[in-house]
């Protein structure tokens, strides 16, 4: 695949697939982490004389204008931001498109509405993307985010360009994620939590052929505990895993990669919050987090690692005081002198909350793409690329 570095930008239109798919409150930004990453990339392009283009998408308006969907807060934060004229554009397949992409001079930048807001954009319908190809003498993805997406924006347009290429964002996350599923540095550990086993089948089967460790906190845990035979009470797991769950710790045992669960727990009882061994738990409890001797365990369980990946939290840290548990975990990999990797949203807000982010070699805004990818999966944003 071709980097930006790699064409001569100047006079030229470069569309740059962003992921500006942020958090927003009143119409107002919450979390411009995604925006700020994608910065770099829009300033060598306004800096090559380029002519830069944005596309992204925001939420799920499933093909229809839906006004707290729009990107206007998203322009707005960018006239702030960049230092060049900032211009936005509410229909791209409007009468006015043509005049707008005459006007729009060497370095300056195009924020497109939501693509989100025309149905062949998730359909990956070939005419729509030949519209999108209008605004590209060069396509950038900067948005590993969605390129697990066979989308427009995504795939389409790109069988349509012929330069074509990847943005300084997307360059570092392959940089960080080809250790993981290339030859990473050993002992290579992984922390794999969230809710549901089913999710993550491909991702715990592909890390058992690379890891050393495998450690399993969240809902997630709780499947393999049920494998294992304990009584979980009232909490939730998935009834119709334990068998896989029972397969993959078989597999484990056969590969030599050791398995670490939980061996103490935080519950709610009749709204009294106990810690207590898996043995202790009754039939009205709900398990929302790990104990304070599973932190031990696996915080032990750590140590001497030179790689390590983690995806999920350990518990319901949304809800206090059940993030103890996940963000004490994230507060040790954050002192680690480890290679260290975290992915997906609800990973994030958890390493936000223990404030250790700028701890961590690199946290990658992805969710869906970041598990795709460590399956071993080629994702079809990246595929079309190498056409």
């Amino acid at each position: 695949m071709k980097s930006l570095r790699d064409f001569n930008l100047k006079g030229k239109k470069v569309l740059i697939r962003v992921d500006f798919n942020v958090p927003m409150e009143n119409g107002k930004i919450t979390d411009d982490t995604r925006i700020i990453e994608t910065i770099p990339t829009i300033n060598y392009v306004v800096q090559s004389f380029g002519k830069v283009i944005l596309c992204s998408h925001l939420g799920r308006p499933k093909g229809k204008r839906v006004p707290e969907y729009s990107l206007k807060p998203v322009y707005e934060y960018l006239k702030k931001v960049l230092k060049v004229p900032v211009k936005f554009l509410e229909d791209i397949t409007s009468e006015e498109t043509d005049r707008v992409l005459e006007d729009l001079k060497e370095g300056e930048v195009l924020l497109l509405e939501n693509i989100r807001f025309y149905e062949g954009e998730t359909k990956n319908d070939l005419e729509f993307a030949k519209v999108l190809a209008k605004f590209a003498d060069i396509f950038i993805n900067d948005a590993f985010s969605v390129s697990h997406r066979t989308h427009a924006s995504v795939v389409g347009v790109a069988q349509f360009v012929s330069e074509k290429g990847i943005g300084f964002q997307m360059e570092k996350e392959l940089k960080y994620l080809s250790k993981i599923v290339g030859k990473p540095e050993r002992p290579f550990y992984a922390i794999v939590g969230g809710s549901k086993v089913s999710t993550k089948i491909g991702v715990l089967r592909n890390l058992l052929n690379k890891v050393d460790k495998l450690i399993i906190g969240g809902i997630m845990a709780n499947t393999f505990l049920a494998a294992k035979g304990y009584s979980l009470g009232d909490s939730l797991f998935e009834h119709d895993y334990i068998d896989v769950a029972k397969q993959i710790m078989k597999e484990a045992k056969e590969q030599e990669v050791k398995i670490y669960l939980p061996v103490d727990v935080v519950v709610e009882r009749n709204e009294e919050i106990k810690e207590i061994s898996l043995r202790e738990i009754a039939k009205e409890d709900k398990i929302f987090d790990i104990g304070s001797e599973t932190v031990k365990l696996f915080s032990q369980a750590l140590e001497g690692a030179k790689t390590l990946v983690w995806n999920g939290p350990l518990g319901y840290f949304e809800k206090a005081p059940f993030y103890k548990g996940t963000v004490a975990i994230a507060r040790k990999i954050a002192v680690l002198p480890s290679t260290t990797i975290a992915g997906g949203g609800d990973t994030i807000l958890a390493i936000k909350l223990a404030g250790v982010e700028t701890s961590f070699s690199y946290i990658s805004t992805a969710g869906g793409a970041f598990l795709e990818y460590l399956q071993g999966k080629e994702l079809p944003g990246l595929k079309v690329l190498k056409i």
